[in-house]
């Protein structure tokens, strides 16, 4: 565990040094500019490094995190990242990646929280409702949390689906794939929820 805020400045150094080493034009290619296939929106949680559990490097994946990896169609930051990396970066992907055992998504089955985190998982409070008989009809806590999470990744799924610059993509005939991914953190393995949209079922 870090408790010096020098020690993540002489691991970058370390890093850079190791990264020139074992490929001298490592950072010549990334100054270059960026054409990942692959936009990964996916929960802030510091133990889902998007990059690492798809063995990506560097320039590889652009990536939009935020708690619970929620889709708000007014959040203008996670729809001007869509926008950029489908308009100028033409992305071809789109992974929804959510989480078992995800903070936030357990926020959602428990009492009210303070601002502005309330608001911001209100979506997942809505969904929780929507499938109360199914949560309910669940023999543990930790079961509803875990199928909330399942739950929450097709919903930002359809969330994507129904934002103006993934339907104008779809018009124009881009390609462009959205996908529903969940990652376990017993075990490090993600799973395609099956809920994959390319703009046919739009």
């Amino acid at each position: 565990m870090i408790d010096n805020l020098s020690e993540l400045l002489t691991n970058n150094r370390l890093w850079s040094e190791r990264h020139r080493r074992e490929d001298p034009e490592f950072f010549s290619r990334l100054t270059a500019i960026q054409r990942p296939d692959y936009l990964w929106i996916g929960c802030a949680d510091s133990r889902v490094p998007a990059n690492t559990i798809v063995g990506l490097r560097s320039g590889e994946l652009f990536v939009h995190r935020n708690v619970a990896n929620i889709v708000h169609r007014y959040d203008p930051n996670c729809l001007a990242v869509l926008q950029y990396a489908v308009d100028v970066l033409q992305v071809k992907h789109v992974i929804v990646c959510g989480h078992y055992r995800c903070g936030g998504v357990q926020t959602a089955l428990g009492p009210s929280v303070e601002q502005p985190l309330e608001s911001w998982i209100s979506p997942l409070r809505v969904l929780a409702s929507n499938h109360a008989d199914e949560l309910a009809a669940l023999e543990t806590a930790d079961d509803r949390w875990h199928r909330l999470c399942q739950l929450n990744v097709a919903s930002q799924v359809e969330s994507l689906v129904g934002t103006p610059t993934v339907q104008a993509a779809w018009a124009r005939g881009q390609a462009l794939t959205i996908h529903g991914w969940i990652y376990d953190l017993s075990d490090g393995l993600l799973e395609d929820l099956g809920v994959t949209k390319d703009g046919s079922q739009a």
